[in-house]
């Protein structure tokens, strides 16, 4: 069995199971609830105790599912297209997760593990979807490099259509700025994705963009709603607020 192991457990999350279950069940306590089922949801990914607060608005909004396809960006390690890896179970403190192979094998995607060994931005999502589903689902984690969104699109729409797929999109907003200018800078890119402005999200916008891009093209061609649940950064949730990162929870479609 090739297995994906945890590469940021004990830094981004904690790597205790118990501990970890706690605080993610804590954070979806805390968050409202929906009683539908999302198509796809948009997700940031930084570390828990920053970002965890915000993602339990978009995972409150996810019941149940086959398959979850799951896509973000590459921060370590350059990816041309889109990637998915060759490993077959991801494990996490909280236990193993199934590859969907046999769906990996028809797409138009690369297939290799070494971008993904180091990559957080799919990681710190596991454990939510963990707590959130029952067990039975499968994985199909896809790192998207800097590639056109019609492309993009073109691998996520069929997922956003199966009312047996979750599109989960990961992504955090701007990087960097103060407070003030980080809360204006993250209510217009908000905006512009409820909006399903895919040709208004800039690079410096959100870190996931190339992702993101290619998801709000595949909402606007399936004319599936997306909803603004949360928007706050590190200043709200547990940093300083000189220097902040934004994060948004969105669902795509109901």
């Amino acid at each position: 069995m090739d297995v994906r192991e945890p590469a940021v457990a004990g830094r981004f999350y904690t790597g205790d199971a118990r501990t970890l279950a706690h605080e993610v069940q804590g954070w979806l306590a805390a968050a409202p609830g929906g009683t539908e089922q999302s198509a796809g949801i948009i997700v940031p990914h930084a570390g828990h105790i920053y970002s965890g607060p915000v993602a339990a608005f978009a995972y409150r909004r996810v019941h149940r599912t086959q398959r979850v396809v799951l896509a973000g960006p590459a921060h370590f390690v350059a990816v041309a297209g889109i990637a998915a890896p060759a490993a077959s179970v991801w494990r996490t403190p909280l236990g193993d997760v199934a590859i969907d192979q046999t769906t990996i094998r028809d797409l138009p995607v690369t297939v290799d593990d070494y971008p993904h060994a180091p990559e957080h931005s799919l990681e710190v999502q596991l454990p939510f979807l963990q707590e959130q589903l029952e067990p039975g689902w499968q994985l199909l984690p896809l790192l998207v490099g800097r590639t056109d969104p019609l492309d993009v699109a073109d691998v996520l729409e069929p997922f956003l259509a199966d009312p047996d797929s979750l599109v989960v999109l990961s992504t955090d907003l701007s990087h960097y700025l103060r407070y003030a200018q980080a809360c204006e800078r993250d209510a217009a890119t908000a905006h512009r994705i409820v909006a399903r402005d895919w040709q208004g999200i800039a690079d410096e916008d959100a870190c996931g963009a190339y992702p993101l891009r290619g998801l709000l093209v595949a909402a606007e061609r399936l004319d599936l709603p997306v909803e603004l649940l949360d928007l706050r950064n590190s200043g709200d949730t547990a940093g300083p607020h000189d220097r902040v990162v934004g994060y948004g929870a969105f669902t795509v479609g109901l």
